[in-house]
């Protein structure tokens, strides 16, 4: 078959021409100065690779602090009726989410779909952000709220993450104040950085400590150029660096995070893609509740190992020369010395079931398939049960993480 190993990415060009449909973020300035490449995301242009290579700023990820420039949008969902317009469109029970705490979310089309996913926060009690994956979020709340009184509207938001082992000391350098009490995992705060205020929240796409900043432009004290350089002095301690979503792809397919669009899409139920957790027959009616409570429960969505290298995305993942599914993320894990995937199945395998992948070399090699996360079953380390900094060592000289317990203030 034909292999596509290339991409499309978009650079920064000093000359006249189309540029339209796309928004740069506050941060624009740094990562053209930074050497980054891009691809749109919400109509956002996001870093996929900056100065930094692929693999050292995983490193940087696992071993320290990785600050990411992401392309999330948060749309505000506000007024005396947000709550019920949540209840009708997402699948999870928003009367549960208490104010400033957050929560994974699901919206699915009324054949029990899914549409998009996010995160929800809470911040106050008629007040929500959805900070929204690449979808159709927008004009499916605006149609949705017709009949509410209800406000839909676009905080103009960027989001930003820092990720890594040494997050949380990071944040304590740079808000006022120091670490919010009692931050623990999904916890949502304002926050204020050098006289300006943002929202946080202890949440990220990797798996690992870390935590996500808000800009609020809309307030009087706003400078986007200003947080970016706070963030980055108070991370000098700790070792943070600047990294591209290339270093957040390996990380987050090790820890089992599904991107919208490709892993998992509109022509899959949230079982199909093991989020039954997050969907809650039992609360009142929602958009594709009556579809979702006969569909089939079973996961099509599983991990994938392999020693032969990295996997084509796309790729056919076989059993003796038969097609069983597909390939939709891969990348080399460094920390595992093995490739890794995703992989959608047409139905579901087993744990440990024997397959073969096709690799980046042109070649088919032998894999197996692997319940996901591919470690850390429990997720400990992003709830800051325990921190693992790994030794950056490879193939048969790889030695174990080391772990410590956590400071009582990140925990």
């Amino acid at each position: 078959m034909s292999l596509n190993t290339t991409r499309l990415v978009v650079t920064a060009d000093n000359e006249g021409g189309w540029d339209y449909g796309t928004l740069r973020g506050p941060y624009s300035a740094f990562h053209i100065a930074n050497g980054a490449k891009y691809c749109v995301y919400n109509n956002r242009l996001m870093p996929v690779s900056q100065k930094v290579s692929r693999e050292e700023g995983y490193w940087t990820l696992k071993q320290k602090a990785g600050l990411f420039d992401t392309g999330e949008r948060p749309i505000q969902i506000s007024g005396p009726d947000a709550e019920k317009l949540c209840n009708k469109v997402f699948t999870r029970n928003v009367s549960n989410l208490k104010p400033w705490r957050a929560g994974y979310a699901l919206l699915t089309y009324p054949n029990g779909n899914i549409l998009c996913d996010g995160v929800l926060l809470r911040l106050a009690p008629d007040t929500f952000w959805y900070v929204q994956a690449d979808g159709p979020v927008y004009s499916w709340l605006i149609a949705h709220a017709q009949g509410l009184d209800v406000e839909v509207s676009d905080p103009n938001s960027w989001v930003s993450q820092v990720q890594g082992p040494a997050s949380l000391d990071v944040l304590n350098n740079l808000i006022e104040g120091g670490l919010p009490a009692d931050f623990k995992y999904f916890s949502v705060r304002r926050a204020r950085v050098r006289g300006q205020d943002i929202i946080v929240s202890r949440t990220g796409w990797t798996n690992e400590a870390g935590f996500e900043f808000y800009t609020l432009p809309n307030e009087p004290n706003y400078d986007g150029a200003a947080l970016w350089n706070a963030v980055l002095e108070a991370g000098k301690p700790f070792g943070l660096d600047v990294a591209g979503l290339d270093s957040m792809e390996i990380r987050r397919i090790e820890g089992g995070i599904l991107n919208n669009g490709s892993d998992m899409d509109d022509t899959m139920t949230p079982f199909e893609a093991g989020l039954g957790a997050f969907v809650d027959l039992s609360k009142d009616d929602f958009i594709g509740k009556a579809a979702l409570a006969s569909a089939k429960k079973e996961s099509r969505l599983i991990g994938l190992i392999s020693d032969g290298g990295e996997p084509v995305r796309e790729g056919p993942v076989t059993i003796d020369g038969k097609r069983i599914g597909f390939v939709t993320a891969a990348a080399f894990s460094p920390f595992l010395n093995a490739g890794i995937a995703i992989v959608r199945l047409d139905q579901p395998h087993a744990d440990g079931t024997k397959v073969e992948v096709l690799s980046r070399d042109h070649k088919t090699h032998s894999a197996v398939l692997a319940q996901l996360p591919l470690y850390d079953k429990e997720k400990k380390i992003p709830r800051g049960l325990v921190v693992d900094i790994p030794e950056r060592t490879s193939g048969a000289d790889k030695k174990p993480a080391k772990s410590r317990k956590p400071e009582a203030a990140h925990s």
